[in-house]
C-alpha cells in the first residue's frame, strides 16, 4: 500500500506521517529530506524543480515492489504530482490512500509555521508569508482530509488507518 500525504507546510503532515510509519513499520519518504540532500550535493542549482519528487517516486516504486508499505510525506501541491503518485501505485499494483492535511484555524497554522524548529540540517524553513503564497491547487479526486485544528495527531493517525482498512476491504471485493 502507498499512503501519500499532502498539504501546506506547517499543517502537521510530518507529525502524522511519522506516527503512521511507526505504527505500520512502513518505509518513509520525506520530500524535504530528499530535496535537502540534493541541494547538499551541489549537483543542482538552488531551484531543484521536480528532482526530489522524481527520486521519491523511484524509491516508492522500489520499496513497493519489495512488498513494503510506503508513506510519502510531501506538499503534493499540483495535479501532476498527485497523478504521478497514482501512477506509481497503479504500475506496481498496490492500493493508494491519498491524505490531505489541513489546519482550518489560520492563527494556529501561522503559530505552527512561525514556531517550527527544523529537524533537517541545512533546510531553510518556510515563512508564514511563503506558506500563504504557496502554489497549491485544490484536489479534485476523492481523498481523506485531516484537519489538525480539530484532530490530535493520534486521532489523525487513527483516521488514516481506518481509511487504509476501507481501501483494503474494497480491494478484496
Amino acid at each position: 500500500m502507498l499512503v501519500v500525504f499532502g498539504g501546506l507546510p506547517g499543517v502537521g503532515k510530518s507529525t502524522i506521517a511519522r506516527e503512521l510509519v511507526r505504527r505500520c513499520q512502513a518505509a518513509y519518504l520525506r520530500i524535504d529530506a530528499i530535496e535537502q540532500a540534493i541541494r547538499d550535493s551541489k549537483m543542482l542549482a538552488a531551484d531543484i524543480g521536480p528532482a526530489g519528487y522524481m527520486v521519491a517516486y523511484s524509491l516508492a516504486r522500489s520499496n513497493l515492489e519489495l512488498g513494503r508499505m510506503v508513506v510519502a510525506d510531501c506538499v503534493n501541491p499540483l495535479p501532476i504530482t498527485r497523478a504521478a503518485w497514482q501512477s506509481v501505485a497503479r504500475e506496481v499494483g498496490v492500493a493508494l490512500v491519498e491524505v490531505e492535511v489541513i489546519c482550518s484555524d489560520a492563527n494556529e497554522h501561522r503559530r505552527r509555521v512561525e514556531g517550527r524548529i527544523g529537524d533537517i540540517d541545512g533546510l531553510a524553513l518556510p515563512t508564514w508569508s511563503s506558506v500563504t503564497r504557496h502554489d497549491y491547487v485544490p484536489w479534485t479526486r476523492d481523498h481523506l482530509i485531516i484537519d489538525t485544528a480539530l484532530l490530535s495527531p493520534q486521532r489523525a493517525v487513527d483516521a488514516v488507518v481506518d481509511a487504509m482498512d476501507r481501501v483494503r476491504s474494497a480491494s478484496l471485493h
